[in-house]
């Protein structure tokens, strides 16, 4: 009888030691990315251009392992892959149209990730424009205040003086250079910058240069 109930208490300890081994499994976290829908605008069929988006983790840290779209003319890149984003932080990247005709071009930019959805999307568009008769080759001296972030670049017709201006750029200009290739032969422009910070805010105009003449033909 000592031995049978030796057995038994054997039996139960093993029993409690067996259930005390599970582990609890971390949640997923979340994957955004903004802006959802990224228009990168005209750009001339065998040139480049390029605009920005972020990718935000929440809930849990996120990995992401690949990022693709379903259009050559368009490519991510600025994420060193794999990359893990922490918690309530964002990483960027860049995505850059290189449209090799005319037309308007679309694609699906894919990121896929160990977050809660595998993948998460964002569309692009963007529109080839033919090889320009005429260009006005802009550039201007870097901002000496803090937190700038770009730049945007305004034209007007020039008839002495110069009319009412137009943002030009249909995305921010990180760099101090700028190709106009939308003008028309014969016309007299004027150009300006405004400087803008990380908080959206807008300078006012830069010094003016007017009187910009494009040849006839």
């Amino acid at each position: 009888m000592l031995l049978l109930l030796g057995l038994a208490f054997l039996a139960g300890c093993q029993g409690v030691s067996a259930g005390g081994s599970k582990q609890p499994q971390a949640a997923a976290g979340q994957l955004s990315v903004s802006p959802t829908a990224l228009s990168l605008g005209n750009v001339v069929a065998g040139a480049s251009g390029t605009a920005s988006g972020s990718l935000t983790a929440t809930g849990a840290n996120v990995t992401v392992t690949a990022a693709s779209t379903n259009n050559s003319a368009f490519s991510v890149g600025g994420l060193s892959l794999p990359v893990t984003i922490p918690a309530g932080q964002s990483a960027s990247f860049t995505v850059t149209f290189s449209p090799q005709t005319s037309g308007a071009a679309s694609a699906s930019l894919t990121f896929t990730s160990k977050a809660l959805r595998s993948a998460t999307g964002e569309t692009l568009s963007g529109t080839g424009t033919p090889a320009p008769t005429h260009t006005v080759n802009l550039s201007w001296n870097r901002s000496t205040s803090p937190n700038i972030f770009g730049y945007n670049i305004y034209r007007a017709v020039y008839g002495n003086p110069c009319g009412s201006f137009s943002k030009i750029n249909s995305v921010l200009n990180t760099s101090t250079l700028y190709t106009d290739s939308e003008v028309t032969d014969g016309t007299s422009y004027c150009y300006a910058t405004t400087a803008v910070n990380s908080s959206n805010e807008e300078s006012g105009y830069s010094n003016i240069v007017s009187s910009v003449q494009i040849p006839a033909q």
